[in-house]
């Protein structure tokens, strides 16, 4: 078996709920059951493990727009956990991709926007030269590769809540894959599995 393409690594790094939830039942903003997991020193180990191998960070628009809403005050935030300075300043100077047919102008440093879907943009991402692509938490950028084939490692961050309601990550009528861990889970102070995957392919 070997992994789906030589070379860049597309990865999708989303949290779920036991009950496989991205959002709560009050909406896409209903996110606050992933806090205290995402801020435990394990969650913040891994993104850090994830980061440290990527070179281009690929969005989608609601998430650039919140990330960037965000994350450059806490890169020059002496008060903030130095591990988020250095994920926000990472963050600040990576390569952004933002996938959106709305947006005309970037709105943040090193950014561009491409009106085209997740598998096109994977596809140009994977001719160019750098790191891994990694897909942070849009979950319809994720499932889009994922129904295209072209997502080779998933990350899931699987927080001990049970939410109730809200979206799923997985909809009916993805095609089936199957997947192997690309090493040992980590269990987070919080409760949480932070679990990497990657896609088995046939040679």
């Amino acid at each position: 078996m070997t992994t789906h393409h030589d070379g860049r690594k597309v990865v999708g790094n989303i949290a779920l709920s036991l009950d496989g939830r991205i959002t709560g039942p009050g909406g896409e903003y209903d996110m606050g059951w992933i806090g205290p997991h995402a801020i435990s020193d394990g969650a913040r180990d891994h993104l850090a493990r994830l980061t440290g191998t990527a070179t281009t960070v690929l969005l989608g628009r609601k998430n650039y727009e919140g990330f960037g809403g965000y994350w450059p005050a806490v890169a020059q935030d002496p008060a903030a956990d130095p591990r988020d300075r250095a994920f926000a300043r990472w963050l600040d100077a990576v390569e952004k991709v933002v996938l959106s047919t709305t947006l005309t102008e970037p709105t943040w440093q090193n950014s561009r926007i491409l009106a085209t879907g997740p598998a096109a943009a994977v596809k140009d991402l994977r001719a160019m030269p750098g790191g891994d692509i990694l897909v942070l938490a849009s979950a319809d950028v994720i499932t889009a590769l994922l129904r295209a084939g072209e997502l080779d490692r998933l990350s899931v961050t699987q927080c001990p809540e049970i939410v109730g309601g809200g979206r799923r990550l997985f909809d009916d009528g993805l095609p089936a894959s199957s997947w192997r861990p690309a090493g040992p889970p980590t269990v987070t102070g919080s409760g949480a599995l932070c679990l990497l995957y990657d896609r088995v392919t046939a040679d």
